[in-house]
């Protein structure tokens, strides 16, 4: 009954496209402050690391993707776009509640195809450590390591895929 219960749940979440000072944009980037703070070693000040604020998130610069299940926020995920360099991948959470539910592997799916929309070929992305289901969701999406490709003080893995051209 457990797996029926999770599989109703999970076809219950929505994901859109909001605005990255959205109060659910706003509660879910928080949340993914918050919890970096509390599982990197050294905490996390968002003032240090790479930048990811509205103006670079929102289109046509970027987007960020809300999952919602019952109008509540449980994750989200953004890009940044660039015309000469592959698209970031950032922000990407899910909240403790929803986790198992499948919605990290939907939002990273629902990331690489607006990538491959607006006609991105690489998406890329950085991340520490200590997120290790984040590392092991990137890996089994076809995520391969690369040589780090920028100077995030936070990061110990920089991973990288190439997207199937047919967007």
């Amino acid at each position: 009954m457990g797996d029926v219960e999770r599989l109703l749940t999970a076809a219950m979440v929505e994901i859109k496209t909001v605005d990255p000072l959205h109060p659910h944009a706003q509660y879910c980037i928080g949340q993914y402050f918050a919890e970096l703070d509390h599982r990197f070693d050294t905490g996390f000040d968002p003032s240090i690391s790479i930048s990811a604020d509205a103006d670079e998130l929102r289109p046509p610069a970027g987007l960020v993707l809300v999952a919602t299940l019952r109008s509540e926020a449980i994750g989200c995920g953004a890009l940044k776009f660039h015309t000469d360099q592959p698209t970031e991948l950032k922000r990407m959470w899910v909240a403790d509640s929803a986790r198992g539910l499948g919605i990290g592997r939907r939002l990273l799916a629902e990331l690489e195809a607006e990538a491959e929309n607006r006609g991105s070929q690489v998406v890329r992305l950085e991340t520490n450590g200590s997120l290790t289901e984040a590392i092991a969701l990137y890996r089994s999406s076809g995520y391969v390591e690369v040589e780090p490709f920028n100077d995030e003080p936070y990061a110990h893995h920089w991973f990288e895929k190439r997207l199937s051209g047919k967007g």
